[in-house]
């Protein structure tokens, strides 16, 4: 139970991360957010590393793995996943977040010849029905617009692809805190590069006013991104992956209680949000 736990604990990190990400968006935006999040993350886990494990760790063939991990997860998922919960808010962009499962899958039907069993098939329709319930347009919702659940759901694929090179590079060297180091600064070396390239330094200047929530963010997203890794360094992918992807519930349950002033949770999105993640479990039982 202990991989197990330590992936719940991940799936409540992210889904509070999400929170005050959202709280501190309302001044700033969210490329500040992930800027600080990158930072603090890189730090915290390269003091670690230089502190406690040799270098020669660092040059192993675990590390093309790593990096090719950290091109796409977190710069890429995390930038999705913070312009999905702004448009569409933690509620709804959240629980589309923990379509991952589905996607994998979708992948391991169609690229690797797989033939899941009923469980995954049932799953995946619950799944299919929370994203329906997820989206419903109910009176008085708030106002957004079909597009922009684009974002959310690219970043739950790109997801999908990442920690499945993550669980290669662990197979090779499992240690959660070099893989972690490694993968979050190639995100922030390109995330860096994107950022001077097109010029945007405006951008990921914080407002004050949203320090106070954008730094604790960038602390809870860099235990949960550890946890991931410990996760996958401790457990199956195929066990784990569904279970960082409750992210969900913990979204809707955090979101009615915190973000009552920016969200409103209404039956349907919570009941979609139940059905999406209980699709996960019977995908999980594969």
């Amino acid at each position: 139970m202990w991989p197990e736990f330590i992936a719940l604990l991940s799936a409540t990190g992210w889904a509070a991360d999400a929170i005050l990400v959202r709280k501190g968006a309302r001044t700033s935006n969210i490329y500040a957010a992930a800027l600080i999040s990158f930072i603090i993350t890189a730090i915290l886990l390269w003091t670690i590393v230089l502190l406690f494990f040799p270098l020669h760790l660092l040059w192993t063939p675990a590390t093309i793995y790593f990096v090719l991990s950290g091109l796409i997860q977190p710069f890429l998922t995390r930038l999705l996943h913070y312009i999905g919960l702004t448009r569409l808010g933690v509620a709804r962009s959240g629980s589309l977040r923990g379509a991952g499962p589905l996607f994998a899958v979708l992948i391991a039907v169609t690229f690797l010849g797989e033939r899941p069993n009923l469980f995954v098939y049932g799953g995946t329709l619950l799944t299919m029905a929370g994203v329906w319930f997820i989206l419903y347009r109910g009176e008085g919702g708030a106002e957004w617009r079909l597009f922009d659940v684009i974002f959310p759901l690219a970043a739950s694929f790109v997801a999908a692809i990442s920690q499945n090179l993550r669980k290669m590079g662990l197979l090779l060297l499992p240690n959660p805190f070099v893989g972690g180091a490694i993968t979050t600064t190639t995100s922030l070396t390109l995330y860096l590069i994107s950022i001077c390239v097109t010029g945007k330094f405006r951008l990921v200047r914080p407002d004050r006013a949203s320090l106070p929530y954008f730094v604790p963010s960038a602390f809870v997203a860099a235990a949960a991104q550890f946890l991931v890794f410990l996760a996958l360094t401790t457990g199956d992918v195929s066990t784990m992956v569904p279970l960082i992807n409750t992210t969900p519930f913990f979204s809707v349950l955090f979101s009615a209680i915190f973000l009552r002033d920016l969200e409103q949770v209404t039956s349907k999105l919570f009941s979609g949000s139940i059905l999406l993640v209980t699709g996960v479990v019977l995908i999980t039982i594969r």
